[in-house]
Protein backbone atom coordinates (compact mmCIF):
# COMPACT_ATOMS: atom_id res chain seq x y z
CA UNK A 1 0.00 0.00 0.00
CA UNK A 2 1.07 3.57 -0.75
CA UNK A 3 0.52 6.46 1.62
CA UNK A 4 -2.01 8.87 0.04
CA UNK A 5 -1.04 12.42 -0.78
CA UNK A 6 -1.78 14.81 2.07
CA UNK A 7 -1.10 18.50 2.78
CA UNK A 8 1.36 17.76 5.59
CA UNK A 9 3.68 15.99 3.16
CA UNK A 10 4.19 19.32 1.37
CA UNK A 11 5.16 21.24 4.51
CA UNK A 12 8.02 23.66 4.02
CA UNK A 13 11.34 22.06 4.88
CA UNK A 14 10.07 18.49 5.32
CA UNK A 15 11.49 17.14 2.05
CA UNK A 16 14.87 18.71 2.80
CA UNK A 17 14.82 17.20 6.28
CA UNK A 18 14.10 13.67 5.06
CA UNK A 19 16.84 14.03 2.47
CA UNK A 20 19.34 15.05 5.14
CA UNK A 21 18.27 12.04 7.22
CA UNK A 22 18.97 9.61 4.39
CA UNK A 23 15.40 8.66 3.52
CA UNK A 24 16.42 7.83 -0.06
CA UNK A 25 18.93 5.32 1.32
CA UNK A 26 16.34 3.71 3.60
CA UNK A 27 17.71 5.31 6.77
CA UNK A 28 14.54 7.18 7.82
CA UNK A 29 10.76 6.81 7.56
CA UNK A 30 7.62 8.58 8.70
CA UNK A 31 6.01 6.75 11.60
CA UNK A 32 3.00 6.70 13.90
CA UNK A 33 0.19 9.20 13.98
CA UNK A 34 0.95 10.99 10.72
CA UNK A 35 0.78 7.69 8.82
CA UNK A 36 -2.27 6.43 10.74
CA UNK A 37 -4.27 9.63 10.43
CA UNK A 38 -3.48 10.06 6.74
CA UNK A 39 -4.83 6.58 6.05
CA UNK A 40 -7.98 7.50 8.02
CA UNK A 41 -8.39 10.80 6.15
CA UNK A 42 -7.81 12.85 9.31
CA UNK A 43 -5.83 16.10 9.39
CA UNK A 44 -2.32 15.54 10.68
CA UNK A 45 -0.93 17.74 13.44
CA UNK A 46 2.48 16.31 14.36
CA UNK A 47 4.97 14.56 12.10
CA UNK A 48 7.40 12.01 13.54
CA UNK A 49 10.35 10.37 11.84
CA UNK A 50 12.03 7.12 12.86
CA UNK A 51 15.64 6.64 11.79
CA UNK A 52 18.42 4.10 11.87
CA UNK A 53 20.90 6.91 12.44
CA UNK A 54 22.22 7.25 16.01
CA UNK A 55 21.24 10.48 17.80
CA UNK A 56 24.65 12.10 17.56
CA UNK A 57 24.75 11.55 13.81
CA UNK A 58 21.26 13.02 13.51
CA UNK A 59 22.48 16.14 15.32
CA UNK A 60 25.58 16.41 13.14
CA UNK A 61 23.63 15.99 9.91
CA UNK A 62 21.10 18.61 10.94
CA UNK A 63 23.81 21.06 11.98
CA UNK A 64 25.68 20.53 8.70
CA UNK A 65 22.45 21.28 6.83
CA UNK A 66 21.82 24.36 9.00
CA UNK A 67 18.66 22.84 10.44
CA UNK A 68 18.21 23.66 14.10
CA UNK A 69 18.50 20.54 16.29
CA UNK A 70 17.06 20.52 19.80
CA UNK A 71 17.93 17.50 22.03
CA UNK A 72 14.44 17.34 23.55
CA UNK A 73 14.63 13.65 24.42
CA UNK A 74 18.24 12.73 23.93
CA UNK A 75 18.18 10.09 26.67
CA UNK A 76 15.57 8.23 24.64
CA UNK A 77 17.04 8.96 21.23
CA UNK A 78 14.78 11.86 20.24
CA UNK A 79 16.00 15.02 18.53
CA UNK A 80 13.61 17.76 17.47
CA UNK A 81 14.38 19.23 14.06
CA UNK A 82 13.00 22.76 13.67
CA UNK A 83 11.77 23.24 10.10
CA UNK A 84 10.16 26.37 8.61
CA UNK A 85 6.77 24.65 9.01
CA UNK A 86 7.34 23.62 12.60
CA UNK A 87 9.11 21.01 14.74
CA UNK A 88 9.55 17.38 13.70
CA UNK A 89 10.62 14.75 16.20
CA UNK A 90 13.33 12.41 14.92
CA UNK A 91 13.86 9.26 17.00
CA UNK A 92 16.47 6.56 16.56
CA UNK A 93 15.12 3.01 16.30
CA UNK A 94 14.95 1.44 19.76
CA UNK A 95 14.34 -1.75 21.65
CA UNK A 96 13.48 -2.12 25.32
CA UNK A 97 16.15 -3.58 27.58
CA UNK A 98 14.06 -3.41 30.75
CA UNK A 99 10.80 -1.82 31.91
CA UNK A 100 9.04 -1.31 35.22
CA UNK A 101 5.62 -0.10 34.13
CA UNK A 102 6.60 3.56 34.29
CA UNK A 103 10.06 3.88 32.73
CA UNK A 104 12.03 1.94 30.14
CA UNK A 105 15.75 1.41 29.64
CA UNK A 106 16.32 1.31 25.89
CA UNK A 107 19.05 0.34 23.47
CA UNK A 108 19.37 1.51 19.90
CA UNK A 109 18.85 -0.84 16.99
CA UNK A 110 18.84 -0.74 13.19
CA UNK A 111 15.99 -3.27 12.92
CA UNK A 112 12.68 -1.70 11.88
CA UNK A 113 10.64 -4.64 13.10
CA UNK A 114 12.33 -4.52 16.50
CA UNK A 115 11.43 -0.83 16.80
CA UNK A 116 7.84 -1.55 15.77
CA UNK A 117 7.57 -4.34 18.34
CA UNK A 118 8.09 -1.95 21.27
CA UNK A 119 5.22 0.34 20.21
CA UNK A 120 1.83 0.00 21.87
CA UNK A 121 -0.81 -0.65 19.20
CA UNK A 122 -0.63 -2.03 15.70
CA UNK A 123 -2.16 1.10 14.18
CA UNK A 124 0.65 3.18 15.71
CA UNK A 125 3.40 0.96 14.29
CA UNK A 126 2.97 1.87 10.63
CA UNK A 127 5.93 3.36 8.76
CA UNK A 128 6.04 5.09 5.38
CA UNK A 129 8.87 5.82 2.98
CA UNK A 130 9.07 9.63 2.61
CA UNK A 131 9.92 9.44 -1.09
CA UNK A 132 7.76 6.62 -2.43
CA UNK A 133 5.02 6.54 0.19
CA UNK A 134 5.43 2.76 0.57
CA UNK A 135 3.91 1.60 3.86
CA UNK A 136 5.65 -0.92 6.10
CA UNK A 137 3.37 -2.90 8.39
CA UNK A 138 4.95 -5.53 10.64
CA UNK A 139 2.02 -6.50 12.89
CA UNK A 140 -1.23 -6.23 10.93
CA UNK A 141 -1.85 -2.58 11.62
CA UNK A 142 -3.46 -1.95 8.25
CA UNK A 143 -6.10 -4.63 8.86
CA UNK A 144 -6.79 -3.29 12.34
CA UNK A 145 -7.04 0.24 10.99
CA UNK A 146 -9.54 -0.90 8.37
CA UNK A 147 -11.57 -2.63 11.09
CA UNK A 148 -11.24 0.41 13.42
CA UNK A 149 -9.83 -1.95 16.05
CA UNK A 150 -7.26 -0.89 18.65
CA UNK A 151 -5.06 -3.93 19.24
CA UNK A 152 -1.93 -4.35 21.32
CA UNK A 153 1.23 -5.57 19.62
CA UNK A 154 1.94 -8.97 21.15
CA UNK A 155 0.60 -10.10 24.52
CA UNK A 156 -1.59 -7.33 26.01
CA UNK A 157 -0.72 -8.26 29.61
CA UNK A 158 2.99 -8.03 28.87
CA UNK A 159 2.59 -4.71 27.06
CA UNK A 160 0.68 -3.27 30.03
CA UNK A 161 3.34 -4.56 32.42
CA UNK A 162 5.92 -2.63 30.38
CA UNK A 163 3.97 0.63 30.57
CA UNK A 164 0.86 0.91 32.73
CA UNK A 165 -0.28 4.05 30.90
CA UNK A 166 -1.21 1.81 27.98
CA UNK A 167 -4.40 0.93 29.84
CA UNK A 168 -5.69 4.47 29.50
CA UNK A 169 -4.26 4.82 26.00
CA UNK A 170 -6.15 1.70 24.92
CA UNK A 171 -9.45 3.31 25.87
CA UNK A 172 -8.52 6.76 24.56
CA UNK A 173 -7.59 5.39 21.15
CA UNK A 174 -10.72 3.25 21.10
CA UNK A 175 -12.80 6.33 21.91
CA UNK A 176 -11.16 8.19 19.04
CA UNK A 177 -10.80 5.52 16.36
CA UNK A 178 -12.49 2.30 17.43
CA UNK A 179 -15.72 0.59 16.53
CA UNK A 180 -15.20 -3.08 17.35
CA UNK A 181 -13.26 -3.41 20.60
CA UNK A 182 -10.46 -5.95 20.92
CA UNK A 183 -11.62 -8.38 23.59
CA UNK A 184 -8.15 -9.57 24.57
CA UNK A 185 -7.03 -5.99 25.09
CA UNK A 186 -10.17 -5.13 27.06
CA UNK A 187 -9.77 -8.14 29.35
CA UNK A 188 -6.10 -7.36 29.95
CA UNK A 189 -6.85 -3.74 30.84
CA UNK A 190 -9.57 -4.90 33.21
CA UNK A 191 -7.28 -7.40 34.91
CA UNK A 192 -4.44 -4.90 35.35
CA UNK A 193 -6.47 -1.74 36.16
CA UNK A 194 -4.88 -1.43 39.61
CA UNK A 195 -1.51 -0.91 37.90
CA UNK A 196 -2.65 2.64 37.21
CA UNK A 197 -1.92 3.49 40.85
CA UNK A 198 1.81 3.39 40.07
CA UNK A 199 1.57 6.21 37.53
CA UNK A 200 2.14 9.88 38.21
CA UNK A 201 -1.09 11.80 38.45
CA UNK A 202 0.08 14.17 35.71
CA UNK A 203 0.24 11.26 33.24
CA UNK A 204 -3.18 10.04 34.34
CA UNK A 205 -4.64 13.54 33.98
CA UNK A 206 -3.19 14.00 30.49
CA UNK A 207 -4.72 10.76 29.21
CA UNK A 208 -8.10 11.21 30.90
CA UNK A 209 -8.54 14.76 29.62
CA UNK A 210 -7.68 13.66 26.08
CA UNK A 211 -10.10 10.75 26.39
CA UNK A 212 -12.93 13.05 27.46
CA UNK A 213 -12.53 14.99 24.20
CA UNK A 214 -12.83 11.95 21.94
CA UNK A 215 -15.81 11.46 19.66
CA UNK A 216 -16.98 8.33 21.47
CA UNK A 217 -16.00 9.43 24.97
CA UNK A 218 -19.42 8.75 26.50
CA UNK A 219 -19.79 5.03 25.66
CA UNK A 220 -16.11 4.40 26.39
CA UNK A 221 -16.25 6.10 29.80
CA UNK A 222 -19.36 4.04 30.53
CA UNK A 223 -17.45 0.88 29.59
CA UNK A 224 -14.50 1.90 31.75
CA UNK A 225 -16.80 2.40 34.73
CA UNK A 226 -18.37 -1.00 34.16
CA UNK A 227 -14.92 -2.59 34.01
CA UNK A 228 -13.60 -0.78 37.10
CA UNK A 229 -10.82 0.98 35.20
CA UNK A 230 -11.16 4.28 37.07
CA UNK A 231 -11.45 2.72 40.51
CA UNK A 232 -7.74 2.93 41.36
CA UNK A 233 -7.15 6.54 40.31
CA UNK A 234 -10.49 8.31 39.78
CA UNK A 235 -13.17 6.46 41.74
CA UNK A 236 -15.25 9.66 41.60
CA UNK A 237 -16.19 8.79 38.01
CA UNK A 238 -19.06 6.34 38.42
CA UNK A 239 -22.16 5.26 36.49
CA UNK A 240 -24.05 8.41 37.47
CA UNK A 241 -21.13 10.52 36.28
CA UNK A 242 -21.04 8.68 32.96
CA UNK A 243 -24.77 9.35 32.55
CA UNK A 244 -24.28 13.06 33.31
CA UNK A 245 -21.46 13.13 30.77
CA UNK A 246 -23.85 11.76 28.16
CA UNK A 247 -26.36 14.52 28.88
CA UNK A 248 -23.69 17.21 28.66
CA UNK A 249 -22.29 15.84 25.41
CA UNK A 250 -25.75 16.01 23.86
CA UNK A 251 -26.21 19.58 25.06
CA UNK A 252 -22.83 20.58 23.61
CA UNK A 253 -23.80 19.12 20.25
CA UNK A 254 -27.22 20.77 20.22
CA UNK A 255 -25.73 24.14 21.16
CA UNK A 256 -22.88 23.91 18.65
CA UNK A 257 -20.33 24.20 21.45
CA UNK A 258 -17.03 22.33 21.17
CA UNK A 259 -16.43 19.74 23.90
CA UNK A 260 -14.10 20.81 26.68
CA UNK A 261 -12.24 18.34 28.92
CA UNK A 262 -12.50 20.37 32.15
CA UNK A 263 -16.23 20.93 31.63
CA UNK A 264 -16.72 17.23 30.93
CA UNK A 265 -14.65 16.18 33.93
CA UNK A 266 -16.77 18.48 36.09
CA UNK A 267 -19.94 16.52 35.28
CA UNK A 268 -18.25 13.12 35.37
CA UNK A 269 -17.48 13.60 39.07
CA UNK A 270 -19.69 14.78 41.92
CA UNK A 271 -19.44 18.56 42.53
CA UNK A 272 -18.25 18.00 46.09
CA UNK A 273 -15.23 16.10 44.76
CA UNK A 274 -14.02 18.79 42.37
CA UNK A 275 -11.44 20.35 44.69
CA UNK A 276 -9.93 17.00 45.68
CA UNK A 277 -9.85 15.69 42.11
CA UNK A 278 -8.25 18.88 40.79
CA UNK A 279 -5.53 18.64 43.43
CA UNK A 280 -4.96 14.92 42.91
CA UNK A 281 -4.59 15.33 39.15
CA UNK A 282 -2.32 18.35 39.72
CA UNK A 283 -4.35 20.53 37.39
CA UNK A 284 -3.30 24.14 36.94
CA UNK A 285 -4.80 26.67 39.34
CA UNK A 286 -6.93 28.04 36.51
CA UNK A 287 -8.32 24.61 35.65
CA UNK A 288 -8.93 23.75 39.32
CA UNK A 289 -10.98 26.90 39.84
CA UNK A 290 -12.92 26.23 36.64
CA UNK A 291 -13.56 22.63 37.66
CA UNK A 292 -14.98 23.74 41.01
CA UNK A 293 -17.08 26.55 39.52
CA UNK A 294 -18.53 24.64 36.56
CA UNK A 295 -21.46 23.20 38.50
CA UNK A 296 -22.29 26.38 40.44
CA UNK A 297 -25.46 27.00 38.44
CA UNK A 298 -26.59 29.78 36.07
CA UNK A 299 -27.06 32.51 38.67
CA UNK A 300 -30.00 34.89 38.82
CA UNK A 301 -28.86 37.82 36.64
CA UNK A 302 -29.07 36.15 33.22
CA UNK A 303 -26.51 34.71 30.78
CA UNK A 304 -24.88 38.01 29.79
CA UNK A 305 -24.37 39.08 33.37
CA UNK A 306 -22.92 35.69 34.22
CA UNK A 307 -20.52 35.84 31.27
CA UNK A 308 -19.45 39.35 32.31
CA UNK A 309 -18.79 38.31 35.89
CA UNK A 310 -17.06 34.93 35.39
CA UNK A 311 -15.92 35.04 31.76
CA UNK A 312 -17.52 33.50 28.70
CA UNK A 313 -15.92 30.06 29.06
CA UNK A 314 -16.94 29.77 32.70
CA UNK A 315 -20.47 30.94 31.89
CA UNK A 316 -20.77 28.42 29.05
CA UNK A 317 -19.75 25.67 31.49
CA UNK A 318 -22.32 26.66 34.07
CA UNK A 319 -25.17 27.23 31.62
CA UNK A 320 -24.64 23.99 29.68
CA UNK A 321 -24.33 21.91 32.83
CA UNK A 322 -27.48 23.54 34.21
CA UNK A 323 -29.35 22.89 30.97
CA UNK A 324 -29.73 26.58 30.13
CA UNK A 325 -29.56 28.34 26.75
CA UNK A 326 -26.07 29.54 25.77
CA UNK A 327 -26.92 31.14 22.43
CA UNK A 328 -26.75 34.68 23.83
CA UNK A 329 -23.11 34.37 24.88
CA UNK A 330 -21.62 31.98 22.30
CA UNK A 331 -20.07 34.76 20.24
CA UNK A 332 -20.36 37.59 22.76
CA UNK A 333 -17.48 39.67 24.05
CA UNK A 334 -18.16 41.24 27.46
CA UNK A 335 -17.78 45.04 27.37
CA UNK A 336 -15.45 46.99 29.65
CA UNK A 337 -17.15 48.87 32.49
CA UNK A 338 -17.11 52.53 31.27
CA UNK A 339 -16.73 54.13 34.66
CA UNK A 340 -14.17 54.51 37.45
CA UNK A 341 -13.80 55.32 41.10
CA UNK A 342 -12.17 58.62 40.16
CA UNK A 343 -15.41 59.73 38.53
CA UNK A 344 -17.21 59.08 41.81
CA UNK A 345 -14.66 61.16 43.74
CA UNK A 346 -15.30 63.98 41.30
CA UNK A 347 -18.98 63.69 42.27
CA UNK A 348 -18.16 64.37 45.90
CA UNK A 349 -17.54 60.93 47.43
CA UNK A 350 -14.59 60.65 49.77
CA UNK A 351 -11.81 58.26 48.77
CA UNK A 352 -11.96 54.92 50.54
CA UNK A 353 -14.44 52.06 51.10
CA UNK A 354 -17.44 54.20 50.16
CA UNK A 355 -16.10 54.67 46.64
CA UNK A 356 -15.56 50.94 46.15
CA UNK A 357 -19.02 50.11 47.47
CA UNK A 358 -20.70 52.74 45.27
CA UNK A 359 -18.73 51.59 42.23
CA UNK A 360 -20.09 48.09 42.73
CA UNK A 361 -23.64 49.49 42.95
CA UNK A 362 -23.19 51.45 39.72
CA UNK A 363 -21.75 48.41 37.98
CA UNK A 364 -24.58 46.18 39.19
CA UNK A 365 -27.23 48.55 37.81
CA UNK A 366 -25.26 48.93 34.57
CA UNK A 367 -25.28 45.15 34.19
CA UNK A 368 -29.00 44.90 35.01
CA UNK A 369 -29.80 47.50 32.33
CA UNK A 370 -27.97 45.51 29.66
CA UNK A 371 -24.57 47.27 29.58
CA UNK A 372 -25.58 50.75 28.29
CA UNK A 373 -23.02 53.33 27.15
CA UNK A 374 -20.98 55.79 29.18
CA UNK A 375 -23.61 58.53 29.15
CA UNK A 376 -26.20 56.28 30.77
CA UNK A 377 -23.66 55.05 33.33
CA UNK A 378 -23.00 58.66 34.32
CA UNK A 379 -26.72 59.17 34.89
CA UNK A 380 -26.87 56.00 36.99
CA UNK A 381 -23.93 57.21 39.08
CA UNK A 382 -25.44 60.69 39.57
CA UNK A 383 -28.67 59.15 40.79
CA UNK A 384 -27.03 56.79 43.24
CA UNK A 385 -24.69 59.44 44.61
CA UNK A 386 -27.61 61.84 45.10
CA UNK A 387 -29.52 59.08 46.88
CA UNK A 388 -26.64 58.55 49.31
CA UNK A 389 -26.12 62.29 49.85
CA UNK A 390 -29.77 63.01 50.54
Amino acid sequence: MILPAAPWRERDGLEALTKVLGAAEGESRFVGGAVRDTLLGIDVADVDIATRLPPQEVIERLQDARIKAVPTGLAHGTITAVTPAGPVEVTTLRRDVSTDGRHAIIAYTDDWREDAARRDFTMNALYADPATGEIFDYFGGLDDLAARRVRFIGDPLQRIAEDHLRILRFFRFHARFGTAIDQAGLDACTARANDLMALSRERVASEVLKLLLAANAVPVVTLMVERGIFRAVLPEIDAQGAARLGVLAERETNAGIAPDPIRRLAVAIAPAAAEAVGARLKLSNVDRKRLMAATAGPGEEGPLALAYRVGVSGAVDRLLIAGEDVSAIKDWTPPAFPFSGGALVERGLRKGPDVAAMLRRVETQWISEGFPGAERVAVIADGLVAEVSA
